[in-house]
């Protein structure tokens, strides 16, 4: 089978790892891929948001399945289109992928269908959010979510009101994250710890794959302020069959069964970062492709071949009850250039990365590098992703610091507490 990977960052660098080593893979491409992906695939140096630029790349190709990685390609059509063409692709519709591209569209879904989530108002005016918040329905600390895609960084958490107001006035009207910003979600701000929860939909039933929980502020400790993810560890050792059971009952179920009954059948990844409240599980929101750096930690896990899985989704034809998942630890680091998440610098000489492949139980996933007169180099605020695998927590952790620590360039920076939460849980 020729098949086409659409991305270029660490999250497709995993996926591309995956499938490069199993059997019913006749080619690999990938587009616009990175110099990582480059050593075991075809790259194509193309915009993965240019719908008529990668249609002419499948066909030129003649690839058979396409995977799409990062949420731009779907929220702009691209499984339409090829549907359309009578091309297979893994990955919602324009319409199914709301429930990432529209935080309003997902938490009124989940209102219709009775799906546990925080207490919310959609805003569609800046005096609408003020009103909102000065009459303290939510208190504080309260949420505010720019509606549309902004990169991982349209959420605030505002402890009082100033800077909620503060929010507002950056996204609805300096607009901040341009038209993302146009609507803004208010909900209530819950406690307890959170989980990545993933699964693979075929568009009638869903089976769950794995699930890790992330780092997303940028200083140890959970300081500073957010960005697209510092690292993450697999699995979550919060969620045990029994939980795992509830949250397919009480979230992924219906958002499935939910989203077929008002037209818009679900196939693909879907990712639901869920809260685990005093209450039980409740969605702070969903996205429907794996996420980054959790699919570097989540896919070496999936102990069956990835490609059928993702065959039969996208055919509808998803049978199994289960997928197996391995066992041990994965725990991911990434490294990112100074200055992210506000700005990042690129052009600096990367050194290090034979020695980091050479670390018994590491694995190397590039996201923003580039090669400039043959010296691999800096291209983007997070550039690698260090794995580590390990029969426990603790083995992970050590690998994967003893990688990071072989890798330099100019202004590179990482947290140090990366896993360090799912030690307590080693027996």
């Amino acid at each position: 089978m020729r098949v086409l990977v659409i991305g270029g960052g660490a999250r497709e660098h995993a996926l591309v790892a995956r499938l490069a080593a199993e059997p019913d893979i006749g080619a690999l491409v990938c587009a616009p891929g990175n110099p990582g992906i480059a050593r075991q695939a075809k790259v194509a140096i193309i915009d993965p948001g240019n719908l008529d630029a990668v249609s002419e790349l499948t066909e030129r190709e003649r690839i058979d399945f396409t995977i799409v990685g990062p949420e731009l390609p779907l929220s702009l059509g691209i499984a339409d289109r090829f549907a359309a063409d009578g091309r297979l692709l893994f990955g919602p519709t324009a319409a199914a992928a709301r429930l990432e591209s529209s935080k309003a569209f997902a938490k009124a879904l989940m209102s219709r269908h009775g799906i546990p989530t925080a207490r919310f108002q959609t805003c569609e005016t800046p005096d609408e959010a003020m009103a909102t918040i000065a009459s303290r329905e939510f208190g504080f600390p309260v949420v505010l979510k720019a509606d549309g895609l902004a990169a991982g960084k349209g959420v605030v958490i505002a402890d009082d009101r100033s800077s909620a107001e503060a929010a507002i006035r950056e996204t609805m009207r300096d607009r901040k994250f341009g038209a993302a910003g146009d609507r803004l979600v208010v909900e209530e701000c819950l406690s307890g710890p959170e989980v990545s929860f993933f699964a693979i939909s075929d568009g009638s039933r869903a089976v769950p794959i794995g699930t890790a929980q992330d780092h997303k502020r940028i200083f140890d400790g959970d300081r500073g302020p957010n960005t697209g993810g510092m690292g993450a560890f697999a699995p979550s050792p919060l969620v045990d069959g029994e939980l795992e059971a509830r949250i397919m009952q009480e979230i992924v179920d219906p958002v499935i069964a939910g989203m077929a009954a008002e037209g818009h059948a679900f196939r693909g990844f879907l990712y639901a970062g869920l809260m685990l409240t005093p209450n039980g599980p409740k969605v702070i929101e969903f996205n429907v492709r794996l996420g980054d750096p959790e699919a570097q930690v989540v896919l070496p896990l999936v102990a069956e071949p990835l490609l059928p899985l993702l065959f039969a989704a996208a055919s509808g034809r998803l049978a199994q009850p289960r997928v197996r998942i391995g066992r041990g630890a994965l725990v991911g680091v990434v490294l990112a250039s100074r200055g992210y998440p506000e700005s990042s610098e690129s052009g600096r000489p990367i050194s290090g990365i034979e020695a980091a492949e050479a670390v018994a139980g590491v694995d190397l996933y590039h996201a923003g590098t580039a090669m400039r007169g043959g010296q691999l180099v800096t291209a983007g605020g997070r550039v690698l992703t260090i794995v580590g695998r390990g029969a426990d927590y603790g083995e992970a952790i050590a690998r994967a610091y003893d990688g990071a620590s072989r890798i330099a360039f100019d202004g590179m920076q990482y947290r140090r507490d990366i896993g360090r939460k799912a030690l307590k849980f080693e027996v």
